[in-house]
């Protein structure tokens, strides 16, 4: 085989690739969490209100973790890929409250 100007092109092996020898990283799967915490701003009942419309949750549910972030400081409202979290977050913002992500684990 010849290169362009008539040259002999020098044939080239591929390089060997070596599987990975140690343990893999398993937090890449772990999933992320969204965390409301309370504030001193909104009412009760209308965080109630933005977890239903958000999320879709009944109710009882909605108040249940509006009662967590009330009397426990913090509530996780969600948790899934990261995009989606951080998705989530932000619409958490948008309707004013105060919301962070974290890895599970």
């Amino acid at each position: 085989m010849t290169a362009a100007g008539g040259a002999t092109a020098v044939p080239v092996a591929p390089e060997r690739v070596r599987e990975p020898t140690g343990s893999t990283d398993e937090r890449l799967d772990r999933p992320w969490l969204v965390v409301v915490w309370n504030d001193p701003v909104n009412l009760m009942s209308y965080v109630t209100f933005v977890f239903q419309k958000l999320f879709g949750f009944s109710r009882a549910k909605a108040t249940r973790l509006m009662l967590d972030v009330h009397h426990k400081g913090r509530a996780v409202v969600s948790s899934g890929p990261r995009e989606r979290a951080e998705l989530d977050v932000f619409r958490l913002h948008e309707h004013g409250l105060w919301a962070t992500l974290e890895q599970a684990g």
